[in-house]
């Protein structure tokens, strides 16, 4: 095996889509030059500088740490063709026109090294016929790599061959893109649009054509083909909005003029509607009016009969949203396409059309049914892929429904199921030996490229029938709150033990209190380190959401705050218990790491975090403080970092993310808030995320770990509490925060800097703890405190009071 390092990515096109991956490049720490056309005036890179300015304002944030944008290296095509030569990866990623793209091709060809990868990023242009001109060498370093907007947030990434294209060009591709860009990875074929934009943008246009059949308005319907099914929340007519109407008419103009022979064809007219929106200039959210329309603190819906801007916010009948919340996808596709509703039948229209046009297209457009699914999944946010619904809905029922619906002149095209859908044992494409190939009439099993040997438990798909995180390995232990487990067998264990929440957010309640003993006890007696890791982290789930409330409720009614204080010192004891183990804890972060998670994670040997982790300690929010060794931790840290100078200055940072319910918006940024230590590693793909924890765990242990010695720790006492509390009166009395907040960040203060004692004291940690609990049981007898939490467990939002 030789290594495939990419040393220097260039990004051609500073557009939207160009600027954002060259964005992710440097979150990976890939150094990227962005290029773009000479300015007319002014700086001759104003074009890109102006495009990275762009990058710092954009919501949601294309860069994990905002003053990374430094790193971008800016260029033009007419000064700088030079440091192409520099480059093991060039994109282009300018505008999707096929004559643009040649003449650059012309420019830039000359200039490229000789084992360089060349690829764009075209949504959906013809990859063979880009390469046209090109000679035989540089063909076969040529491929299409089709990311998907926001880059850095949507997991797909679409890599387009060509007949001529090197095997081991994309290989390498496939594991750049894989680990280092952590994405996932769909193969498709060099046709129109690819698999995700040509399945998704008929599905678009297919909702479009039944809403207004059926009689529907915008709002209904993405109401209805939202979060309801599963889907991106957006619905339809908004994603249409968030992507650009003029984008969205590009998508289909490709495939009017590409797939003139494709049966569904009339179904890829542009709505009359999408033409008048872009002829007026009303291009969807970029313009400020599309499908909807902000008017104050309203948003109005189009109506289609007047073509005016109408109150909005309407949503599906309560007798469809009860179908919609059947448990059984039998039972609910039955109750959808029986049901006299409109609205239900505009559903099974849909999930008709769906399935009528993936069964058609299959053998053209993918390899197997599995990169459909995974497509829609990761490029357009679908829960559950439309094969794999298919499937799970009864697969042999449905077909037989689709059929008489074509037969019927129901259907949005005449053409008939292809036969292998009427096969008589099949139940369905997605089986343990693989997914359905029209093509080869065969089902194909998952790639077996090195990269996948990171990912101990990959994406599955519904019907393939291979363990989980929640059925792998050997368990020691289960109950309702936790497994503790290892992924060898009885007879051949794993030397790395592994720790999962099964709580609703991973909360932490007496159970998972519980458990963490348990497990740091098991893994010191026969492991080599312990991971905590949970089997939905990789499918965005949470890594832990902080303490458990609702448990603490019935203690709170029958014993008072007397009765919550054994449990808040256990939590204490059980997050000391893992800092101190005597192996190395790793904590596998994802997704939301909030108060008593944030704690939990700050006191393990090593933290290794998914670039997207949300973390941060957000007691204050319902008007407690951070008491589970938090606040401890942010002493120690900051005397860590102070050395001996004035520790306020390095205080100041804690104090004040715990004091603002402060979260980090990226791994990266909760390095530079000082929740993730600099050594801590972040991994781009979720689904890698157990693989480094446990080579992390196994690395210490190998190398000889021993617990930390345990921390005294100077603080700054009553002058760090003075300096820090004068400030929150400034804010009290200019009416910023409210007498209650101050209370909070009051206490916070007196806790970081240690208590009423001299600036300088010596303290241990216990003293530091003893302090949080105090405080945190004053506050929960405080009413206002009261409040809140009411208020956050009945609405979910904060009270400010």
């Amino acid at each position: 095996m030789t290594n495939f390092i990419v040393k220097k990515v260039a990004v051609l096109g500073a557009g939207v889509m160009g600027a954002q991956i060259a964005a992710h490049c440097v979150n990976a720490k890939v150094p990227v030059v962005l290029f773009d056309l000479p300015a007319k005036e002014g700086p001759k890179n104003g074009i890109v500088l102006r495009a990275i300015e762009n990058l710092k304002k954009l919501n949601p944030a294309p860069l994990g740490n905002k003053d990374d944008a430094a790193f971008i290296e800016v260029a033009n095509y007419e000064d700088n063709l030079d440091v192409l030569a520099g480059c093991d990866l060039i994109i282009e990623a300018i505008a999707e026109r096929m004559d643009w793209k040649h003449d650059l091709y012309k420019k830039v060809a000359p200039h490229i090294a000789p084992n360089a990868i060349f690829a764009s990023n075209t949504s959906g242009l013809s990859i063979t016929a880009l390469s046209e001109g090109f000679d035989a060498e540089l063909k076969a370093r040529f491929c299409g790599v089709h990311f998907f907007n926001p880059p850095r947030y949507m997991h797909l990434v679409e890599l387009i061959p060509t007949v001529a294209t090197a095997p081991a060009i994309i290989d390498q591709l496939e594991g750049f893109l894989t680990t280092t860009l952590g994405k996932g990875v769909v193969r498709a074929k060099d046709t129109p649009n690819f698999i995700a934009n040509r399945v998704g943008i008929f599905g678009m246009l297919a909702t479009m054509y039944e809403a207004e059949k059926f009689g529907l308005t915008v709002d209904v319907v993405d109401d209805l083909t939202g979060k309801k099914l599963g889907r991106a929340s957006s619905g339809t007519f908004r994603t249409a909005d968030v992507v650009g109407l003029d984008t969205m008419g590009h998508v289909i103009k490709t495939m009017q003029d590409t797939l003139q022979d494709d049966p569904f064809f009339p179904v890829y007219k542009t709505p009359e509607v999408l033409t008048k929106l872009i002829g007026a200039g009303a291009l969807g959210q970029k313009s400020g009016a599309g499908f909807y329309k902000k008017v104050g603190k309203d948003i109005q819906r189009l109506d289609f009969a007047t073509a005016q801007y109408v109150t909005g916010g309407a949503k599906a009948d309560d007798l469809v949203g009860r179908i919609l919340k059947e448990k059984d996808p039998v039972k609910k596709m039955k109750a959808l396409r029986e049901s006299t509703n409109a609205q239900a039948q505009f559903l099974w229209a849909i999930f008709r059309d769906a399935f009528h046009y993936i069964a058609v297209h299959l053998d053209t457009i993918a390899d197997n049914a599995r990169d459909i699914d995974f497509a829609m999944r990761w490029g357009f946010g679908w829960q559950v892929g439309p094969f794999e619904t298919w499937q799970a809905s009864g697969w042999q029922q449905i077909a037989t429904w689709v059929k008489e619906d074509i037969d019927a002149g129901k259907a949005i095209c005449s053409a008939p199921l292809p036969a292998w859908v009427f096969e008589a044992d099949r139940t369905g494409v997605h089986t343990a030996a693989g997914s359905w190939s029209a093509i080869s009439k065969s089902y194909v099993p998952r790639s077996t490229l090195p990269v996948y040997q990171r990912q101990a438990f990959r994406a599955t798909v519904l019907g393939e029938g291979t363990a989980t995180g929640t059925t792998a390995g050997t368990t020691f232990f289960e109950d309702e709150s936790v497994r503790i487990w290892h992924s060898g067998t009885v007879e051949q264990p794993d030397d790395v033990l592994i720790f999962s929440m099964k709580t609703k957010m991973h909360v932490i309640g007496p159970g998972v209190i519980a458990g963490m003993e348990m497990a740091v006890a098991e893994a010191e007696k026969n492991f080599k380190g312990l991971v905590i890791w949970s089997a939905d982290a990789a499918e965005g789930g949470a890594f832990s959401a902080g303490a458990d409330l609702q448990s603490m409720l019935p203690l709170f009614m029958s014993g008072g705050v007397k009765a919550i204080e054994p449990m808040v010192a256990k939590l204490q004891q059980a997050h000391m218990a893992l800092k101190y183990a005597n192996v190395p804890v790793v904590a596998a972060v994802a997704g939301l790491a909030l108060g008593g998670g944030c704690e939990l994670m700050m006191h393990t040997a090593k933290r290794v975090a998914s670039i997207e982790s949300y973390i941060g300690l957000v007691e204050v929010g319902v008007g407690l403080i951070p008491a589970g060794g938090g606040l401890k931790e942010a002493a120690l840290r900051a005397a860590a970092d102070a050395k001996g100078t004035d520790i306020l200055q390095f205080l100041k940072n804690y104090f004040t993310n715990a004091a603002t319910a402060a979260v980090s918006k990226s791994a990266l940024e909760a390095k530079k808030m000082g929740y993730l230590a600099a050594n801590d590693v972040i991994v781009f793909n979720p689904y890698e995320l157990l693989h480094v924890a446990k080579v992390e765990a196994r690395a210490m242990f190998d190398a000889g770990y021993r617990a930390p010695l345990k921390a005294q720790v100077a603080v700054g006492g009553r002058y760090t509490m003075a300096t820090i509390t004068a400030q929150l009166v400034n804010m009290r009395d200019g009416g910023f925060i409210s007498a209650h907040d101050y209370k909070l960040g009051a206490m916070i203060a007196e806790i970081v800097s240690g208590g009423e004692i001299e600036n300088g004291s010596i303290v241990n940690e216990q003293w530091l703890l003893d302090l949080e609990r105090k405080a945190f049981m004053e506050l929960l007898n405080h009413p206002k405190t009261q409040e809140r939490i009411m208020g956050m467990m009945q609405t979910g939002k904060p009270v400010r009071n």
